[in-house]
């Protein structure tokens, strides 16, 4: 296990290292900030003064030298535009996207595996049709235009919910969090449910083709012969055995919905880092943008990790693989 963890944290470093190499490219070299941030009216003294001041009338080599220098010691740039440390203006920001994120995750899980396991365990029924139609829905319709017809009916409509926003929030250790008010907790509801929709739907099929491919193994057929209870068939030995690919699936999408929830937060008008991500790039605020996609890549690193710890804990055969490797 430990040879294995320390050949996944090599694996980890050397993507790093190619991202940051892309990610920088990628931004720095597209679109002009200081035709956005300086008005047309400035004399050439004081563009040449702001162009010096950000740092980019120096070469895009040593740009990208100045960059991974101070990126080794924690310093991913300043705001051009809020001049703060734009990795700290990006974790300000992330409380928001993470409760949203596993709130959505919940849903996912909570909705999507026992759906998925009624449709694979009766899969000509009513019930079997009806959610594999739902299913299909969620695949198909627009991300944005889920979370406009959620805004309609439940705040417009109905108003019962709001449309936007974050509502109050309660500060533990210094981090705001809305899901400990009952206001924070109704302006969340619509946003992790437009999150969710997707990742449901993705979840439902999952189990649904687990489930079906779990009921005919034998082992599921020696418990039955066993006469042993429907339920605990069900939950013991066929749950336990379709989410190994289930949990693949959700710590990659965890990570997609921490990262990219970028048109839920800008249909709901929800202060996460999406958001800020969106409005970085209208105003080329370079430092932000690439402090964000940065750390994407380290996150989406750190889930994987964790899935394939959790490998070892759901199937025995990925322990024993790893010992005798």
């Amino acid at each position: 296990m430990l040879v294995y963890l320390l050949r996944r944290l090599g694996q980890s470093l050397f993507v790093v290292a190619a991202m940051a190499v892309l990610v920088f490219v990628g931004v720095y070299a597209i679109g002009n900030p200081i035709d956005i941030m300086i008005s047309p009216d400035a004399g050439q003294a004081e563009m040449e003064a702001a162009i010096a001041r950000l740092g980019l009338d120096k070469p895009m080599w040593e740009q990208f030298f100045i960059f991974i220098q101070n990126a080794l010691q924690g310093d991913l740039g300043r705001s051009f535009v809020y001049s703060t440390d734009a990795l700290g203006l990006i974790l300000s920001k992330l409380p928001a996207t993470l409760e949203l994120a596993f709130l959505a995750l919940l849903f996912a899980v909570f909705l999507g595996v026992p759906l998925g396991m009624i449709a694979g365990l009766k899969p000509n029924s009513i019930a079997g049709k009806t959610i594999m139609a739902g299913s299909i829905m969620g695949f198909s319709l627009p991300n944005f235009w889920q979370g406009m017809m959620l805004i309609l009916l439940f705040a417009v409509i109905f108003k019962v919910l709001p449309s936007g926003g974050r509502g109050d929030t309660v500060q533990v250790f210094g981090v705001g969090l809305s899901f400990l008010t009952l206001d924070g907790l109704s302006h969340m509801l619509l946003p992790a449910v437009n999150l969710a929709l997707f990742k449901t739907s993705l979840v439902i099929r999952l189990a649904r083709a687990g489930t079906r491919e779990a009921s005919l193994q034998d082992y599921v057929k020696f418990a039955r012969a066993k006469g042993l209870a429907p339920r605990r068939i069900v939950l013991v030995h066929i749950l336990k055995n379709i989410l190994i690919p289930v949990v693949t699936v959700l710590g990659l999408e965890l990570g997609n919905m921490i990262a990219f929830a970028v048109v839920t937060e800008t249909v709901f008008a929800w202060p996460g880092m999406g958001k800020l991500l969106i409005d970085s790039i209208q105003l080329l605020d370079r430092p932000v943008v690439v402090a964000y996609l940065m750390l994407t890549v380290i996150m989406f690193i750190i889930i994987n990790l964790a899935v394939d710890m959790l490998y070892c804990v759901l199937d025995p055969r990925v322990r024993l693989s790893e010992a005798r490797a």
